[in-house]
């Protein structure tokens, strides 16, 4: 079976039928998950990147602003990428660029149509890189205050665009997290609760993982809704292990070909002790730089179906665990939780 075909028989074999039974998760109810062209159901997102960007601005929250690119341009040089995937199986791409570093919920929408790839955008924003992508109101409000901006774009739309977050963003340093670094991780707990969106937090180490996973256990939210980003950065595998025992999602990405063999052997390594149904796997890749002429170099999201997934099978991984690295855990880690309507 050749590469094309190997990948659309993992899109072909999405239903929970197509898996083992030690693989399936537990059967539940159809849930919808918000994509930019509106909410769709979680068995139609197949194949999923649960990481890339297509934009990116990285001049920092008090300067970034649509009028430093061309949203036609950007289209004209990201969607060939997008359908690239989308012919190789790819049903849907998380985009997980935050507010103040390049969000453009209009832009996606019009990529989505042009490639029929879902994609999610997100709400929170990005603590990480010493806050220099934090606005100035959130060094004042409270996490309250935050939450509720964020709760927000979920049931009203972010901006006045009616597309509604699919996910939760943020971002903390390394270490013990900051004062602010933990006001955003529970405003992003404030808001799981009100929306039952999963967190997806760029984290420095293991150590800020635990703090985090500690801020939200003081909110009650269960660790199953967040997803350690980065995970790959932390060399330590005994806090991979423990953040999965408490059923955090492990994410391993920024795959490309330098880091093949070291992905290889995070994924391996937590298959073999028995957390497949933790692991989740994307490449961060793209992105139009704003600020680049023609955009910089923008990073194509085929290695991961080109090179990882055969690597993968020649690591020992089955078709059957690659379908549940690709399409059950990004299913499970993005279906909406129980929620209450707060705002």
């Amino acid at each position: 079976m050749n590469r094309r075909h190997f990948l659309k028989s993992l899109a072909a074999g999405c239903s929970l039928r197509a898996f083992p039974s030690e693989l399936r998760s537990q059967p539940r109810a159809s849930t919808t998950v918000n994509t930019v062209r509106g909410a769709v159901s979680s068995e139609e997102l197949g194949v999923t990147l649960m990481h890339e960007h297509v934009l990116v601005d990285f001049i920092g929250a008090d300067k970034v602003n649509r009028n430093r690119y061309q949203p036609s341009e950007v289209f004209r040089i990201g969607l060939p990428f997008l359908r690239k995937i989308r012919s190789l199986g790819c049903h849907t791409l998380v985009e997980c660029t935050p507010a103040y570093i390049g969000r453009d919920p209009r832009l996606l929408r019009q990529l989505s149509e042009a490639s029929g790839l879902n994609l999610l955008t997100n709400t929170g924003y990005y603590g990480a890189a010493d806050d220099k992508f934090v606005p100035r109101h959130a060094y004042e409000e409270t996490a309250e205050q935050l939450a509720g901006r964020w709760t927000r774009e979920f049931y009203e739309g972010i901006e006045d665009t009616g597309i509604k977050p699919g996910i939760i963003k943020i971002g903390v340093d390394k270490g013990p997290l900051s004062e602010l670094d933990a006001k955003l991780v529970r405003a992003a707990a404030l808001t799981h609760l009100r929306t039952g969106l999963t967190i997806a937090s760029h984290t420095g180490d293991g150590t800020a993982t635990l703090g985090q996973l500690d801020v939200l256990k003081n909110e009650g939210v269960a660790s199953s809704a967040f997803i350690w980003v980065h995970a790959q950065n932390e060399p330590d595998t005994d806090i991979h292990l423990k953040a999965a025992v408490l059923g955090t999602f492990v994410e391993f990405d920024g795959i490309a070909e330098q880091s093949l063999k070291g992905h290889i052997d995070f994924v391996k390594g937590m298959v073999e002790r028995g957390f497949i149904h933790q692991i989740l796997i994307s490449q961060d890749a793209g992105w139009y730089h704003v600020g680049e002429p023609g955009g910089g170099q923008f990073r194509d999201y085929e290695f991961l179906f080109s090179h990882f997934v055969p690597a993968l099978k020649k690591a020992g991984i089955s078709e059957a665990q690659t379908r549940t690295l690709l399409i059950d855990n990004p299913k499970r880690a993005l279906e909406p939780k129980i929620r209450k309507r707060v705002i």
